[in-house]
């Protein structure tokens, strides 16, 4: 394929946030997408294949339009546009750093970190209820929170509701010490350190003591019917249909509810269905109701985190594979 040049014009005011310390960001565009990067004064070349050189110009003028919003060019932001780069038009994955979300207690603005993300977030303020399926460190339930406390603070809501299933994950409950709040407090604490991130640990006792916050396992919603609340229902993976059923069914007036889960990390027992993939195909299409599922490609976490992902999506495309091929003509092994 034949060589190419191109070149992007970079003041003094973005040059060194695109080119990262030491430049560390143009030697990782050039590893990842094979090419070679020069700079002398306010203009920087790109040389190596036609293809390659269009995806590195595209990377380096998205970061650039970053730089100018006064954004930070992370690893992680970085990373997801030279993925993005391959699949979609990076204008749009530009846009995905429009979006404020709130200010965290520690001043640090809270926005969405991929175009998936961003289409979450835009489902929470359009419908009643939304789910959120998808792996690990894609951001499901952070967001989710986020809006909680941004609904809060807005007036929207008179109170914040998160609870998720209890369920033993390979260790029983019974062993932990404590009465039954104590014991299932471990289970409920990544909500707590979410809570403790964004809204402070202050305003967040201060509002719990109000019981204008209440985080509880989803057994103590049943009976209730909650008004004027933001309801986040975490790891629904691991509720029941007739779970699922009882926590949708206690939605009042004024009130939004979102649930988040990975149907890849089931922990209900064999043969127990999980009320996150059956409510998932009953309830599409209904008007109120939103529906996005998040994959590898919106992974927040450390890089390792999407290749962990991916493996396993493969061992178990393949484990499938081999288990349809024995069967025989009638389904049976």
């Amino acid at each position: 394929m034949a060589q190419i040049e191109r070149t992007i014009q970079l003041d003094n005011r973005v040059m060194l946030p695109v080119f990262g310390q030491f430049d560390v960001n143009i030697r990782k565009i050039e590893k990842e997408c094979n090419v070679k990067i020069v700079n002398r004064g306010d203009d920087v070349k790109i040389s190596g294949e036609e293809v390659n050189v269009h995806r590195a110009w595209s990377v380096m003028n998205s970061i650039a339009a970053l730089a100018r919003k006064g954004e930070e060019i992370t690893d992680q932001n970085l990373n997801y546009f030279i993925t993005a780069a391959e699949e979609m038009n990076l204008e749009e994955a530009e846009k995905v750093y429009n979006d404020l979300i709130c200010i965290t207690a520690n001043g640090r603005p809270l926005k969405p970190k991929t175009l998936g993300q961003k289409k979450y977030v835009d489902l929470i303020k359009n419908n009643t209820v939304v789910f959120g399926v998808g792996p690990a460190g894609t951001g499901k339930t952070y967001l989710a929170m986020a809006m909680a406390i941004t609904a809060f603070k807005n007036n929207e809501v008179s109170r914040i509701i998160l609870t998720r299933p209890a369920i033993e994950a390979g260790e029983k409950l019974g062993f932990l010490p404590g009465d039954l709040q104590q014991k299932v407090d471990p289970y409920l604490r990544p909500l707590y350190d979410a809570l403790y991130e964004i809204m402070g640990s202050e305003t967040f006792l201060k509002n719990m003591e109000r019981g204008l916050i209440e985080v509880a396992p989803l057994a103590y919603m049943r009976g209730r019917t909650l008004d004027n609340a933001f309801i986040v229902l975490d790891e629904a993976q691991n509720t029941t249909p007739e779970q699922m059923k009882m926590f949708l069914t206690r939605i009042g007036y004024g009130s939004k509810a979102v649930i988040t889960g990975d149907v890849t990390q089931i922990d209900l027992t064999e043969g127990k269905r999980s009320g996150l993939t059956e409510s998932t195909k009953i309830l599409s299409g209904i008007e109120g109701i939103g529906l996005i599922t998040l994959t590898n490609k919106d992974v927040v976490r450390h890089p390792l985190v999407q290749k962990i992902i991916l493996a396993y999506e493969k061992f178990e495309t393949k484990k499938r594979s081999d288990q349809d091929g024995k069967k025989d003509k009638r389904g049976r092994y």
